[in-house]
């Protein structure tokens, strides 16, 4: 064979090659924390359509609990195996931000990508200027009551402020048959921040201005001791302690409990599960100067650093950020819209529970985002724990704060 014959093989071949590469572009693995039961159908729809719309792209999705998410990223990043984007809770990331784990988002952002989001949800993944995350999921907190018991007990109107919560709490008690006044979560995920209702309804922060810990403050002892004795006053359901968040919503879904704090998608649960049940959302209850807070909360999916398909995996989050792709989502799961043409949609502007959530968006506190914060959070929940199991508010928080303390100065 004359050279320039070979040559012309090596470069038709070469062209193949590079033509196969094209088609196999890659496959995408992304990490998927399960919401509910309706995540993996979505995630399994979306590859679908995302694949038809990208041939040469495949997908694999993989959804985990979220009680093992953070345990299963750690261990995945360790060993280097970890997916090319997953889902995370936004409080974890600057942890991955200093592990130098994520990649920064800006090359691919557009100015009209951003201009999709509500600043308010896109802002806690950005970080000394750079975008590290896209907020998957945003939700709030606000009170939900049950009508039919509100009726029962002779109670006009959603309580105002703690005082009358408690109020309202020992009619539904005096009802019998079961029922408790007020739900209160005690166990796993988001035990800290039901806590953090109460404080900030007290005007406490969860760090001071100097960012030492609020714990050791007289708001928050008047939040555990408000708490503690609605559970020895019989005010809320026995053995709060071993109910988490699904477990007191379980109850509310029943019919047994009078009030709950919780997030929007407990209004589809109710929908899917529970329709003959009557209840209504209201604010959270306000402390004695009217201060109130409520929980934001944001998802955020990241791309890892050490992906091999970067350019792949962008073009699926564009696709998951597209206006139709968050209203399934969102819609679906019970969240908040974090793209602004979605929040236009009738879905949202005519539906009565999401409004009250919207409104309180104002009030909303995040987690703060420090390193460490997942130690912290824990270090509340196990005084709560202790304080709600009969131990001593002030001592408990003393100690608690001490602990947190050490973990902020680090």
């Amino acid at each position: 064979m004359s050279l320039a014959k070979w040559t012309v093989g090596l470069m038709a071949g070469m062209s193949m090659l590079a033509f196969a590469a094209q088609a196999n572009a890659g496959e995408v693995r992304v990490t998927v924390a399960e919401y509910s039961a309706k995540t993996g159908p979505y995630f399994e729809s979306v590859k679908k359509e995302f694949e038809a719309a990208n041939p040469g792209i495949t997908v694999k999705f993989e959804v985990v609990p979220w009680e093992v998410l953070l345990q299963k990223l750690t261990t995945d990043i360790t060993a280097g195996t970890n997916a090319d984007l997953s889902i995370i809770g936004t409080r974890w990331l600057i942890d991955f931000v200093q592990q130098d784990v994520a990649e920064p988002l800006d090359s691919y952002i557009t100015p009209d990508f951003k201009g999709r989001f509500i600043d308010t949800f896109l802002s806690p993944s950005i970080m000394e200027g750079k975008t590290y995350g896209l907020p998957i999921a945003a939700s709030a907190r606000a009170l939900y009551y049950n009508k039919e018991l509100f009726e029962k007990a002779g109670i006009a109107n959603p309580p105002a402020n703690w005082t009358e919560l408690q109020e309202d709490a020992r009619k539904i008690k005096a009802l019998g048959s079961g029922t408790f006044g007020f739900g209160l979560q005690g166990k796993e995920i988001e035990t800290d921040v039901y806590y953090y209702y109460a404080m900030w309804s007290q005007g406490t922060e969860i760090l001071n201005k100097d960012g030492t810990s609020g714990l050791g403050t007289p708001g928050a002892l008047e939040a555990a001791k408000l708490y503690k004795s609605m559970i020895d006053e019989g005010l809320t359901e026995p053995g709060v302690t071993s109910n988490n968040r699904e477990d007191v919503q379980n109850l509310f879904k029943q019919g047994k409990v009078g009030m709950m704090i919780t997030a929007p998608f407990l209004s589809n649960q109710i929908k899917d599960e529970a329709p003959s049940l009557k209840y209504g959302v209201a604010a959270i209850p306000a402390g004695p100067t009217g201060a109130r807070g409520t929980y934001g909360v944001t998802d955020s999916i990241i791309m890892f650093k050490n992906s091999k398909n970067k350019d792949e995996a962008w073009k699926l989050l564009d696709f998951l950020f597209t206006t139709e792709q968050r209203a399934k989502f969102t819609q679906g799961e019970g969240f908040l819209p974090v793209n602004k043409e979605e929040a236009k949609m009738d879905y949202y502007v005519n539906n009565a529970d999401l409004a009250a959530f919207t409104a309180l968006l104002p009030d909303a506190r995040f987690a703060p985002i420090i390193p460490g914060w997942e130690e912290v959070a824990q270090i509340t929940s196990d005084a709560m724990q202790k304080i709600y199991l009969g131990g001593d508010p002030e001592a408990g928080l003393k100690d608690a704060a001490a602990k947190a303390n050490a973990v902020l100065k680090k």
